[in-house]
């Protein structure tokens, strides 16, 4: 008989992802024979670039499978600060470059070295929920901010001024964002970074989802704005590196040492093949592959958005980046279905088309949204639309 473990209350006040349960029942449905249109998971159909593949290769075909430095591959440091200069015409020293097991690496990485226990970091209701689950991993708390459309779904200013406290340290936003697609362009965020720094706070922007924007939108980093703001990035969504996971972070001189001491000890270093492929994802081969499917990424929201529409979802506004639309389900929801994730189970079991609800990303009138990524051809996008049209009887 085994034995009774006791688990830790931290690891109790980590809340699962709902949308694995909706993805671990799609594949029940799929190994059952049902055709099944992901609409759930933030990964596009695309496949990594040929370029970083053979990188990949080639670097194992030279036994490049050591460890390396844990602050990662000097080279990959260069071209990344590289990249800086080249795409938002900032100068930044390679050495504040920290290479991580993606950005969910990085983050854990900044908490850990910055928040102290009990103290608070603030951030957008709805958002990424993996962010509140790495502040109370290091024993600090996530100060959840409920936003709406009235700003884009991201902090203010205002809600800076409202909402810090003396037990405030950092606050962090991401734009684009997870799961609304919405934007801080250069004015806003500005501001936002001078909220912050006039609270003596630190501000993390996280930027996974640069390079995937629209409308001719050509976002500036944080860092354009505020040389002291904490940068996280990742290879995973614009260069299409999911499954290699690597991420970095840009931090100030004064954090490089102890960020190098806390990956040694939490994970010692990125995976070495994955940053040698990285190598290529700055070539110039692979950046054009990369505009041709944002190109297609943005068609796609362009055929989704009108489409959810007429089946009486509600998106405010027109996302701007990212690959998501985050939906207003109040007038599909009914007696039977009381709120988006018993939506989310009901278009998955009967119309075979698998979507994210709401509570996954926070609890400000969650139950009545849900996100659609757009991950999918338009193809796949209008048998989803017919199946739910179909069994709404829109």
């Amino acid at each position: 008989m085994a034995k009774h473990l006791p688990i830790s209350q931290r690891a109790e006040n980590i809340a699962p992802f709902h949308v694995m349960d909706i993805l671990g029942r799609a594949k029940a449905l799929e190994a059952q024979g049902r055709d099944i249109i992901h609409l759930e998971i933030g990964e596009p159909d695309f496949p990594t670039p040929q370029p970083i593949i053979d990188a990949g290769i080639k670097s194992l075909q030279q036994q490049q499978t050591f460890y390396t430095p844990s602050l990662g591959l000097p080279e990959l440091r260069v071209a990344i600060a590289g990249w800086y200069q080249q795409r938002y015409g900032v100068t930044i020293s390679a050495n504040r470059v920290v290479v991580t097991p993606g950005a969910s690496g990085a983050l854990l990485l900044v908490m850990g070295a910055l928040l102290e226990q009990g103290k608070n970091v603030l951030m957008a209701d709805p958002g990424y929920p993996c962010n509140r689950h790495f502040a109370s991993f290091v024993s600090g708390k996530a100060k959840s901010i409920p936003v709406d459309a009235s700003s884009d779904f991201q902090l203010t200013p205002q809600h800076i001024a409202e909402y810090w406290d003396k037990d405030s340290q950092l606050a962090l936003v991401a734009s684009p964002s997870n799961p609304t697609g919405t934007v801080l362009e250069k004015p806003a965020l500005k501001a936002l970074a001078e909220a912050v720094k006039a609270q003596n706070g630190t501000l993390i922007v996280d930027e996974i989802y640069h390079g995937l924007t629209y409308d001719n939108i050509d976002l500036p980093t944080a860092l354009s704005v505020d040389d002291d703001a904490i940068v996280i990035n990742s290879f995973s969504k614009f260069f299409g590196m999911t499954g290699w996971r690597l991420g970095w972070a840009i931090v100030p001189e004064a954090l490089v040492e102890v960020m190098d001491r806390l990956a040694q000890n939490l994970y010692l270093a990125a995976p070495t093949v994955a940053q040698y492929a990285a190598l290529a994802a700055f070539d110039n081969q692979t950046l054009a592959m990369l505009e041709s499917r944002r190109q297609l990424l943005e068609q796609r929201r362009d055929f989704l958005l009108p489409a959810l529409s007429e089946l009486g979802f509600k998106v405010a506004g027109k996302p701007q980046g990212a690959f998501y639309l985050y939906a207003d389900c109040s007038q599909l929801l009914n007696d039977e279905i009381p709120d988006s994730m018993a939506l989310s189970k009901y278009l998955l079991d009967k119309a075979g088309v698998a979507i994210t609800p709401g509570n996954d990303f926070g609890s400000h009138l969650s139950h009545q949204y849900c996100r659609f990524a757009y991950t999918n051809d338009i193809a796949r996008m209008t048998m989803a639309i017919e199946r739910i049209r179909d069994v709404n009887g829109n």
